[in-house]
């Protein structure tokens, strides 16, 4: 199981939208050229956001992408999830021998907890206190 970078620039735009929660609506071309990511590949993936419901679009001169809710509420687990399907960490798990099964559903439980209580107020603020010396811990 690896994340691409579909989920990675992913949850980058999602952090962004969240540090800049309560500003004005954000342009990806804005949010591609702070993180040099190509605006298309952006615009293919917040597509994906918002047929999740996660972001909706504002349209004209100030446009740009919101969140559809607070950051506390919306966890790294439902970005990764609208983007990259399931994150088993094996295909067809229920073929294993009872042992290994046991051990790769709990590693999924694990990535899935972890995902899932993390939101993305807590990476926005790891972000923003990065040089602060703020450690995170899960």
């Amino acid at each position: 199981m690896k994340i691409s970078t579909k989920g990675r620039y992913g949850l980058t735009v999602m952090i962004e939208l969240a540090k800049r929660y309560c500003d004005k609506p954000i342009s990806l071309k804005s949010i591609a050229n702070a993180q040099n990511l190509s605006e298309h590949y952006l615009e293919q993936i917040i597509s994906l956001l918002r047929n999740a419901g996660l972001v909706k679009s504002i349209r004209g001169a100030y446009g740009g992408y919101i969140l559809t809710k607070e950051p506390n509420e919306i966890s790294a687990g439902e970005v990764i999830s609208a983007l990259e399907g399931s994150l088993s960490p094996i295909e067809n798990i229920e073929d294993e021998n009872p042992a290994q099964r046991e051990l790769w559903t709990r590693v999924q439980k694990a990535i899935n907890d972890v995902l899932d209580h993390t939101t993305l107020e807590d990476l926005a603020k790891l972000e923003s206190d990065d040089l602060n010396g703020y450690m995170f811990y899960i």
